[in-house]
């Protein structure tokens, strides 16, 4: 456990206090438990589900409906050709080690945090400094029967070494890693024996698709590709209108190889990702770049991060787009986008950062990628990525299909092009080259306009030329003037046709919903076991608590007509009428985040009127049950605060219900 997360009130947050509650509230349970359970697998119960959806549906209004994105919703089942083209099967893969005695499988860049931050936590034993102990943790490695790395002393020197390469894990390749693994002498933390160098595993689940098995397919790691095969269809039913953006929101799959840290690295996911196709001409602005260019960030660049250091540049994202810390405008837009979301959803401003990948952590199709980091009691946990693909998966599926994956508009002015045009007599072509024609045909039109220009000059001058062709034998064809022209024409142009680069915000939803759980967790001042979930009202899984003083017939009709017309309102609400007192009421649904609860007692039977109490501050005021309803329904649109309801209802204080 981080030594500086802190609950929402500052106080040091124990995550197994924490983990106990979520469980024993049904927020989240790991899968197929009563069978031992599967690592990597967890069922949200009905908070968590609540939750889930609450912050799904922020996230539409937030993005589709705000940003007019058309949203769809694709098929996870993906066929083979398509990873294949777009790169997942050969680069989608993470580095695992094997220790061969024992047949154990680590991830390697784990695997090198794990001891090199156990070695830490021993000097600081050694040096008499304070240790924070990580229960979870500690809890885990007794089930594995890790050897403890003791207090051991290290140099200044090793201590800042090991600091530096746990700050850029995240750089390290497979030939990285298996260098320090070597150089630190990084072994087995249960056994102590050796482990074989990385090597890469796919993470793709793969199946096969029909009865005879002869389809290949793997359930999708992301849900970009079938966005990226619908673009043509999307473009024409934005009236050909560019830019646009598409979202889509479902599960994705991937087969980590040592899932750990509950929600924060699992198997099977919810993602909600938009692809924004904007054109490359002109630097990628964004048309509302104004709107948040003042927005101020914590920002991490890659070049800090090289020198071994995580120290934050606060700075306007005006200011990161200028000086070209941020590539273009549109990237920098989702960036803000992504940080207010959060917020929104309540997200700790302090520990909210912007981590910029390195050039070799990018992903193969990246010119630019920032990823939105929350701090945990895990450290610091990528949530959201949003990164530049360029036109990457557009021109490869195009390439690979033939499909016209583009965009052409007519040009406001015809542009006049002056161009070498190479002109391939077909009729003897074929019979010169025979089986080899297709491949030179290729090669000779895929010559640069420089390569043509001296080409030309050789067929002038020499009546033949000599072109590389690499799947020819000898890698060179020989071409005499009679097959071939080239020569310099003139055309005019009336028509642009071009492949839109893309910008990606990818959220991981099971992330974020963890990590604002840990973010709006705190406790009762003076009383630990009274956690409370400060969830903001539009995401709190249940928004209104009905609380009746006792089980007296009276209250049961004023029960059951708010209960009603808070449906009506599209406003969760449950009773709860047990015989606990009204304080152990509210206190269990504090632990379930429930933002506020409305009281029926006896005056309530004479006058109907009703005490709204705030989770928070558990202040309560009280009206008649139009006002009380009108101000619930304003919380839970996010339109009012508490400080607003108690600014405009009278304050009730005769009855301290906790």
């Amino acid at each position: 456990m981080s030594s500086d997360m802190t609950t929402k009130t500052g106080q040091p947050l124990d995550r197994q206090t924490l983990d106990n509650l979520l469980r024993r509230r049904l927020f989240y349970t790991p899968s197929f438990e009563v069978y031992g359970g599967v690592s990597g697998l967890y069922d949200y119960g009905p908070p968590g589900c609540s939750l889930q959806a609450n912050i799904l549906d922020t996230w539409r209004k937030h993005f589709v409906l705000e940003e007019d994105m058309l949203e769809v919703d694709c098929s996870m089942l993906t066929p083979s050709e398509v990873l294949k083209t777009s790169g997942h099967v050969d680069k989608f893969a993470d580095w695992m080690c094997k220790d061969p005695k024992t047949g154990e499988i680590f991830r390697a860049d784990h695997l090198v945090e794990e001891v090199l931050e156990a070695r830490l936590t021993g000097n600081k034993k050694a040096r008499g400094e304070e240790v924070v102990v990580d229960e979870a943790k500690e809890a885990q490695k007794k089930k594995k029967k890790a050897k403890d790395a003791g207090a051991i002393r290290l140099d200044d020197a090793v201590v800042q070494e090991y600091e530096e390469t746990l700050a850029k894990i995240d750089n390290f390749g497979g030939e990285e890693l298996g260098a320090l693994i070597l150089t630190h002498k990084i072994k087995n933390p249960t056994t102590g024996g050796d482990v074989l160098p990385p090597v890469a595993f796919n993470l793709m689940f793969q199946t096969s698709i029909g009865p005879s098995s002869n389809l290949p397919g793997y359930l999708r790691p992301e849900t970009a590709q079938g966005q990226f095969l619908t673009f043509q269809k999307l473009l024409d039913f934005n009236q050909q209108s560019m830019p646009f953006a598409s979202a889509c929101i479902g599960k994705s799959f991937r087969n980590e190889i040592s899932p750990r840290a509950g929600l924060l690295r699992v198997r099977e996911f919810m993602m909600a990702e938009i692809e924004h196709f904007v054109d490359p001409e002109g630097g990628k602005k964004h048309p509302r770049f104004d709107e948040v260019k003042n927005v101020k960030l914590g920002l991490l660049n890659r070049d800090v991060q090289l020198s071994g250091s995580t120290e934050l540049t606060h700075m306007t994202m005006g200011e990161a787009v200028s000086t070209g810390i941020v590539d273009n405008e549109t990237l920098g837009y989702f960036v803000v986008r992504i940080c207010l979301f959060l917020l929104r959803i309540g997200a700790d401003p302090k520990k909210i950062r912007f981590r910029q990948h390195m050039k070799n952590e990018m992903a193969h199709y990246a010119s630019d990628c920032w990823d939105a980091e929350l701090f945990t009691s895990y450290g610091w946990i990528e949530c959201v990525g949003c990164a530049d693909r360029s036109a990457y998966d557009l021109t490869v599926h195009a390439k690979k299909t033939g499909a016209p994956l583009c965009v052409r508009e007519t040009r406001k002015e015809p542009l006049t092009i002056e161009e070498w045009v190479v002109d391939i007599d077909k009729k003897k072509f074929g019979p010169k080259f025979k089986k080899d024609g297709k491949a030179v045909e290729a090669a000779v039109e895929s010559l640069s306009q420089d390569v043509r220009e001296k080409l030309s000059l050789d067929l002038e001058e020499n009546g033949k030329i000599e072109v590389d062709v690499p799947d020819v034998g000898g890698g060179k064809a020989e071409i005499d003037k009679d097959l071939v022209k080239i020569e310099r024409r003139t055309r005019v142009e009336n028509v642009r046709e071009y492949t839109p680069n893309v910008i990606e915000p990818a959220f991981g939803i099971g992330r974020i919903l963890y990590t604002v759980m840990e973010h709006v967790y705190w406790s009762r001042e003076g009383s630990e076991e009274r956690g409370v979930l400060s969830f903001p009202p539009p995401v709190a899984p249940t928004k209104v608590l009905l609380v009746p003083l006792s089980s007296h017939s009276d209250f049961k009709p004023l029960v059951r007509r708010l209960g009603q017309k808070l449906r009506q309102l599209g406003i969760t609400n449950r009773v709860d009428d047990s015989t606990a007192s009204i304080g152990k009421r509210y206190s269990r649904n504090d632990e379930l985040g429930t933002p506020l609860g409305i009281t029926v007692d006896f005056q309530s039977v004479k006058d109907e009127t009703f005490t709204l109490r705030d989770r928070d501050s558990t202040k309560q005021v009280r009206a008649d049950e139009d006002r009380i309803c009108n101000a619930v329904q304003s919380l839970v649109q996010g339109e009012s605060t508490w400080k607003d309801i108690a600014n405009e209802l009278p304050e009730f204080t005769q009855q301290d219900v906790d």
